[in-house]
């Protein structure tokens, strides 16, 4: 089975981590084709918006995305372009799983947990910071609702647990 996913290669070192990522994914033929999209200054440069409308037809047709660091340029009013992606798909949640290996050396042992973070609301989300004329001042507000989240949730008790060896 095939399953094309967008990619969007990124900028600064984000192309030279896309190409490593892709040959991992082909080593191991996962039957991943892709289609390349712009985001970022790419895609300011070659289309005069971070973000094309054509980008986002393809996450919006492919249901999966791949990309790489994006750079979204200071000040001239530009805002965040994983804040807009978030925004524009609704990903509720960052899942981040972390777990210990034997024989490595790290400041603590035998870890094996999930952190989920909230990306579409409260602090993360990036909305309303000002900034005082004088510089000296600055506030940052949050918004927190009861809204369900359209996209599923990974739970983790849903979460592949590591084979008991590895542990």
């Amino acid at each position: 089975m095939t399953q094309t996913i967008t990619v969007i290669r990124g900028d600064g070192i984000g192309p030279e981590i896309m190409d490593a990522t892709l040959f991992v994914l082909d080593a191991l033929n996962t039957g991943l084709t892709y289609e390349y999209a712009d985001a970022g200054l790419a895609a300011l440069e070659k289309h005069g918006e971070l973000i094309p409308a054509s980008t986002l037809e393809s996450i919006t047709k492919n249901k999966v995305a791949l990309k790489s660091p994006l750079t979204t340029p200071v000040g001239g009013g530009f805002s965040s372009i994983n804040v807009a992606l978030r925004r524009q798909f609704d990903l509720y949640a960052n899942v981040r799983p972390a777990i210990s290996f034997p024989n490595t050396k790290s400041r603590y042992e035998n870890i094996d947990m999930i952190t989920v973070r909230e990306n579409t609301e409260g602090a993360y989300l990036a909305e309303g910071q000002e900034v005082s004329a004088d510089g000296e001042t600055a506030f940052s507000g949050t918004r927190i609702t009861r809204k369900v989240p359209s996209a599923s949730c990974v739970t983790p008790s849903s979460w592949p647990r590591a084979p008991a060896a590895r542990r």
